[in-house]
């Protein structure tokens, strides 16, 4: 038997039991009510007032298969299969909606959750809690008209939320923060950067083995981080008499060689 129902189930019934030589479980099944329901409606104390709704002119039963039931008392009703195939109508999610009885919970819960999860996005607290942009922000600037009466409550005990609904959200906020933490440190070792932050300002490792400079074996302290300090040019090195002769000999041999190569004014007039 199909899943599927007719589209009115009370008005089919009212028909099928006006027309019909049907049992009163076979229409039962059919349209999905309780048998002491249709024959509530067969001694008519139930449906007063409803219109019988045929389910052939319809097209979700045939004639043949109202008959093949009425010769059959076991024979179980087939809804028709419907000629024009209708899309799904896919329903957007909206807002959580929250009991006014618990309305006034909210500010609590989101106190709570900015407590315990501050990675938490306000998108995600939104869908949550169901409250607005604003309100959270208000409670985080600790301007909101209750704040000094605000108390962290679970949302979950609160009933605002279901504990696998705040488990996904976490999950999801670490996976952006861990994904933001891997680009982070690719952009740092793009800029050239040889030691993220956490470890430069990380307090100084302590080096008991070690010497100290005053002797009395307490160890030292041992810096995260070295300053390379940068190379200095080396400075000029003053020439020996020996070094600075033999320099001007050869200073003297290469303009007397430039002399020699220059033509002469006989050679020009030649």
């Amino acid at each position: 038997m199909s899943d599927r129902k007719p589209l009115m189930p009370k008005a089919t019934a009212v028909w099928l039991v006006e027309n019909t030589s049907l049992s009163f479980d076979q229409i039962a099944e059919f349209c999905g009510l309780h048998v002491l329901e249709v024959k509530g409606i067969a001694d008519g104390d139930v449906a007063q007032g409803i219109k019988g709704h045929d389910p052939v002119t319809s097209n979700q039963l045939t004639r043949d298969e109202i008959e093949k039931a009425e010769k059959d008392p076991s024979y179980s009703l087939r809804i028709a299969e419907p000629k024009v195939v209708m899309p799904e109508a896919i329903s957007k999610r909206g807002p959580r909606y929250t009991p006014v009885s618990r309305r006034h919970d909210r500010p609590n819960a989101v106190l709570w959750l900015l407590r315990n999860h501050p990675e938490l996005k306000t998108s995600q607290l939104m869908r949550l809690v169901g409250t607005t942009k604003p309100t959270i922000a208000q409670i985080k600037d600790r301007t909101h008209w209750n704040s000094p009466n605000l108390v962290p409550q679970d949302p979950v005990t609160l009933g605002l939320c279901s504990q696998v609904d705040l488990d996904n959200e976490v999950k999801r906020a670490a996976r952006r923060m861990d994904r933001e933490r891997r680009e982070a440190t690719k952009e740092a070792i793009r800029a050239g950067t040889l030691l993220p932050t956490e470890e430069t300002t990380a307090p100084a490792d302590y080096d008991s083995d070690s010497d100290d400079d005053d002797g009395d074996g307490d160890g030292v302290f041992r810096p995260t981080a070295e300053i390379v300090q940068p190379r200095e040019a080396p400075e000029a090195r003053e020439e020996t008499p020996a070094e600075e002769e033999a320099r001007m000999f050869a200073k003297l041999k290469e303009m007397k060689g430039a002399q020699d190569e220059e033509p002469s004014d006989e050679d020009v007039k030649r």
